[in-house]
């Protein structure tokens, strides 16, 4: 052989060890992608996510793999945007319907509890999160409301649709008080929807206040077949001492259970701290998994998980005094023009999910987004 011919070999087996190093690393990359399931086998089951604003209708539609899955929407009788409804991959509603579509056998109770939502119970002393039309006008006067104000850009795509709205926290008397910037990510396969919310609020001219209080701020009210089996009536107060009554209702067909990454279980898992909460359960023949990922850089980190039998299932990292029975107090502060920033992953899985498969989920989610971040 000669000289020129052995050279030639080596060059070329050096070009099949780079081409082969650059797949497996860019293999291992996509695996860490939230949006390609926990072990990255699921990049070439990811379905195309299509992201259609409808500004007339006040509504973006997010299908995946042409099958409904969610909106965004901001009618004019919510007092917020919010993601609705949210639907498992084989099209089961898991978000409650009433107040806006209200189906037999559901609760109805707490009229703000709509969908996914983001905000909070005292900010500068107003109550953003018990908003709604059914207050009476001499309350609702005294309430915040979140104004969606424009949609910045959506974007479909082979594996992930994104959206980035902006909206404003807005006063009774009508001034704006925070600047919200939201970015979703929604991606999914055939047995999994996926969702990432990652919001920036940041102060206007005066110093915000987030007074230490137990309502908010990721919330989602979830179909009455995933909340947990109750047998005892139950009265919720809020922070004007406005009292809901939750009755006893048939049990029939409730299958509902949380579990903490801290290893608490049903009721157990309220007013404790976690790095993600999962309620599994079933609707009809279909068990379902619905997951709240928190993040490490999110203020209050981890969150105190304010989840309720009744279907409120909700991450509150800056109410702490009631959740720690006074042991703690937050009150998070934001200056003038400053600015915070909350991250999370809401997942809807089929099949009843293990603590590992969480874990996986926590750790991939909580890299990228670091990743992202520039962190």
């Amino acid at each position: 052989m000669s000289k020129r011919t052995a050279n030639l070999e080596v060059i070329a087996f050096a070009v099949v060890l780079a081409v082969v190093a650059i797949a497996v690393v860019a293999r291992a990359f996509h695996a860490r992608d939230p949006v390609h399931g926990e072990s990255g086998a699921a990049e070439s089951g990811a379905l195309r996510v299509t992201v259609t604003p409808d500004e007339a209708a006040r509504r973006v539609e997010v299908t995946i793999g042409g099958a409904p899955f969610t909106a965004y929407i901001w009618p004019e009788r919510l007092r917020k945007p919010v993601l609705y409804p949210i639907r498992s991959a084989r099209g089961t509603f898991v978000t409650r319907g009433w107040p806006l579509d209200p189906r037999p056998g559901e609760r109805v109770d707490h009229p703000h509890h709509v969908g996914l939502w983001f905000n909070y119970e005292s900010v500068n002393g107003v109550d953003f999160w018990n908003n709604s039309d059914a207050l009476k006008p001499a309350d609702a006067a005294k309430m915040g409301t979140i104004v969606h104000r424009r949609i910045v850009s959506s974007k479909s795509g082979a594996d992930r649709g994104e959206l980035v709205t902006e909206m404003d926290w807005v006063m009774p008397t009508g001034k704006p008080i925070l600047h919200e910037r939201t970015a979703f990510v929604f991606a999914g396969d055939a047995d999994s929807r996926r969702i990432e919310r990652t919001t920036t609020l940041t102060a206007l001219d005066e110093r915000m206040v987030f007074a230490d209080a137990k309502d908010g701020m990721l919330g989602m009210r979830v179909a009455r077949q995933l909340e947990q089996p109750s047998n005892e009536p139950q009265v919720y107060t809020d922070i004007a001492g406005r009292a809901t009554s939750v009755p006893v209702m048939d049990n029939t067909g409730v299958t509902g259970e949380y579990t903490s990454s801290e290893g608490k279980k049903g009721d157990a898992v309220w007013s404790t701290r976690g790095r993600w909460t999962m309620l599994t359960g079933r609707i009809a023949d279909e068990a379902i998994t619905l997951a709240i990922l928190d993040h490490p850089k999110n203020p209050g980190f981890p969150t105190y998980w304010h989840a309720r039998g009744y279907g409120l299932f909700a991450a509150n990292p800056l109410g702490q005094k009631v959740f720690s029975n006074g042991r703690e107090t937050l009150n998070f502060t934001l200056e003038p023009h400053a600015s915070a920033t909350f991250r999370y992953s809401i997942l809807v899985l089929e099949g009843t999910a293990t603590a590992d498969r969480l874990e996986r989920e926590y750790n991939a989610f909580a890299a990228a987004q670091s990743s992202r971040a520039g962190d």
